[in-house]
């Protein structure tokens, strides 16, 4: 197969629309249709079920899709990976950590702190993104380690150790009925009234349907949670920086969270390891 064909493939998969597909890939509908079918023909498999009105994937095509992700990732980072060393040559190394916006501040603070003050240490760039954001920026090379939650958070195929086990909370505004209970359970989180989950952006950048506001990162779903509008599961540790107007109510059945950091199995960089071995120290 041919990243060619794997992009047209995940673009179609993604939209589950052959018109949007090919506006978003900037190509012509037929050409796009006929990619496909050899796809499928060369494969052995239906990868998608068409009709008149819809398209959907089928067992093996989602398979696919979660393979293509994992290679069209894979040869962008070899791509950016293969610029930045030459980068290096010519500049100061540096290292890229991805991490939540409005996430663990204060341990990714102290994490720079206490990394900056060991001899030989690098440049550390902080990549801030939405939740979900930062597995894939470890691995389509943007950046060199992430910090995760899981099991919010895709570890697979990556890397990790554990810098943090706490509980989960529900995170809601002061106020709100079940702030004074000694706890809710998963079941009790679809019918917390008038706070809908939220709505986080998928892979493309799209907003499933529901009643829950779309959000962006964690310092706008905090304003959200204060002004009545939704609720956060989370790491008991966010209550600390939520403020007086938000509620952390224990979530007495989730499993803990751990924080970790993660980077990719096949790193061999002498500065992702001096980073692990302070991170894991402190």
């Amino acid at each position: 197969m041919e990243t060619r064909e794997l992009r047209y493939f995940v673009a179609v998969a993604e939209e589950l629309h052959f018109g949007r597909a090919a506006e978003r890939l900037g190509i012509a509908q037929p050409p796009l249709s006929r990619a496909i079918g050899q796809l499928e023909r060369r494969l052995g498999v239906r990868l998608l079920e068409r009709s008149s009105r819809s398209v959907s994937l089928t067992a093996p095509g989602q398979v696919l899709l979660d393979e293509a992700r994992t290679a069209l990732d894979a040869v962008a980072a070899a791509e950016r990976r293969t610029r930045r060393a030459a980068e290096a040559v010519e500049a100061a190394p540096r290292l890229v950590l991805a991490t939540k916006a409005g996430a663990a501040n204060e341990l990714v603070a102290k994490l720079l702190d206490r990394y900056a003050a060991e001899p030989g240490a690098v440049v550390v760039e902080v990549l801030l993104g939405a939740p979900g954001d930062q597995s894939r920026a470890v691995r389509d090379g943007r950046a060199d380690l992430a910090i995760l939650h899981a099991p919010y958070d895709d570890t697979s195929g990556l890397d990790v150790e554990v810098l943090v086990r706490e509980p989960q909370v529900v995170l809601l505004p002061a106020g709100h009925p079940a702030t004074g209970t000694a706890g809710l359970r998963g079941a009790d989180l679809a019918s917390l009234e008038g706070l809908p989950a939220p709505r986080w952006p998928d892979d493309a950048g799209r907003y499933a349907d529901g009643p829950g506001p779309a959000v962006r990162d964690t310092a706008q779903l905090l304003q959200l949670i204060e002004l009545g509008r939704t609720h956060l599961t989370a790491p008991a540790s966010a209550a600390d920086h939520a403020g007086s107007a938000v509620a952390a109510v224990p979530l007495l059945d989730a499993p803990e969270v751990e924080t970790v950091l993660a980077w990719p199995a096949h790193s061999r960089s002498h500065d992702v390891a001096r980073f692990v071995e302070v991170a894991t120290a402190l």
